[in-house]
């Protein structure tokens, strides 16, 4: 399955990723091909490719290149999700350096396989590092469903840190039922700071309680963060179909009306261009949803002069792309519909939000001339939210 930036190392072939992984760094013109060839590894499904990630992810740390690369294979393995790289996995937890040791817990996790007495063990031991090797180890428990930790996780929950509490009451609610405790998530997902609500956001799809679906609905944060979390809620089992009852609400989060979330009145600017210009490129997704708020507040005439402007300008950018096609298609801007048909036909991982806008689009402004394209999407995409979006739009076309 694509990821979002395979497309860097597209050009890297699998032979040439195996000849350099291992390499000295000294010995080569770019030693950052070492850890490129760790992604474009994790791409590959041959048993010499994975043989080579696992040689790369016992490097030495002493040199700097080899480090990262480590940290990278140790990656790439959860992305091969096959269970001949647990033990260097395990192996891992014991290090020093703790971005690969939270790269070894996800892939734990990715690979999702049934933990002996002794790898359980192991795990709940590298819950003693900082506060965010401890939210990916809780986190870890909480997703394979680990029940003997909870005299270990739960003092956590009253962590000062939310990002370790908000793990530790996720893992209560999902492998002990106390969804109660999830109660103070709940505000955190308008909190000022986007690591706080993005992290709530996480916590709520790792809780398994879809009574908190409509909070989700309406956090300001990006759609693709809430919809995973939401997906999971209302279809664990991702069979790309969504009880009747949580349609309504699932379509509103993949519609993503900028003016139906829970903004600040700091997040929204003025409806001035530059500053909605700035804000769709501000980093914190809530004020990028205050730009296209603002946006979609303009006058006719100089709403549609903004998005020439900021097209011509900045339509390579994944972020603005999306925002752009979603003011586009939620408002029906027929005279720019050609922005909905070109999102639609992004292939590149980056511009999949865009292309959910986009199917929306169509059905808003009744883009029949997409039906085969949109028929494609709903047979073949693999994100989930973008093939049910296809379904959904297909039924309401024709």
């Amino acid at each position: 399955m694509p990821e979002r930036f395979d497309n860097l190392v597209e050009g890297l072939t699998e032979e040439r990723a195996i000849s350099v992984i291992l390499a000295d760094p000294d010995s080569l013109e770019r030693p950052v091909d070492k850890y490129m060839a760790a992604t474009r590894l994790g791409a590959s499904d041959s048993e010499q490719s994975l043989n080579t990630l696992i040689e790369a992810a016992q490097l030495s740390p002493d040199n700097l290149f080899d480090r990262i690369t480590r940290r990278k294979a140790l990656d790439a393995l959860g992305r091969r999700r096959h269970p001949k790289a647990l033990p260097v996995l395990f192996a891992a937890l014991n290090c020093s350096d703790e971005s690969a040791v939270i790269n070894a817990v996800d892939s734990i996790t990715k690979i999702s396989s049934e933990l002996d007495t002794e790898q359980k063990k192991q795990l709940l031991q590298a819950l003693g590092g900082e506060d965010i090797q401890k939210r990916a180890v809780i986190q870890a428990h909480t997703r394979l469903g680990i029940e003997g930790a909870d005299h270990a996780i739960k003092p956590f929950d009253e962590d000062p840190n939310p990002l370790v509490s908000g793990a530790a009451r996720a893992y209560g609610s999902k492998v002990h039922g106390r969804t109660a405790a999830l109660d103070p998530l709940v505000p955190q997902l308008v909190d000022q700071i986007a690591g706080r609500r993005r992290s709530a956001v996480i916590d709520l799809g790792d809780a398994g309680d879809v009574s908190r679906l409509e909070s989700l609905v309406t956090a300001p944060v990006s759609m693709s963060l809430r919809a995973r979390s939401a997906f999971q809620l209302v279809d664990p089992g991702k069979t790309c179909v969504v009880p009747r009852e949580y349609e309504a609400l699932i379509t509103q989060l993949l519609q993503d009306n900028p003016q139906n979330l829970k903004l600040r009145t700091e997040w929204i600017c003025d409806v001035n261009a530059d500053e909605i210009e700035n804000n769709l490129q501000h980093r914190d997704e809530a004020r990028q949803y205050g730009g296209a708020a603002s946006l979609m507040s303009m006058e006719e005439e100089e709403k549609l002069a903004l998005i020439d402007r900021i097209k011509d300008k900045l339509w390579s950018d994944y972020v603005t792309h999306y925002y752009l096609t979603a003011v586009v298609s939620l408002q029906k801007i027929d005279s720019r519909s050609e922005l909905v048909r070109l999102a639609l036909a992004e292939t590149i991982p980056q511009y999949t939000k865009s292309r959910i806008a986009a199917a929306w689009g169509c059905l808003a402004m009744g883009l029949n001339d997409q039906a085969e394209l949109l028929e494609q999407l709903a047979a073949q995409a693999q994100w989930l939210p973008l093939k049910w979006t296809c379904m959904q739009v297909l039924k309401k076309l024709k």
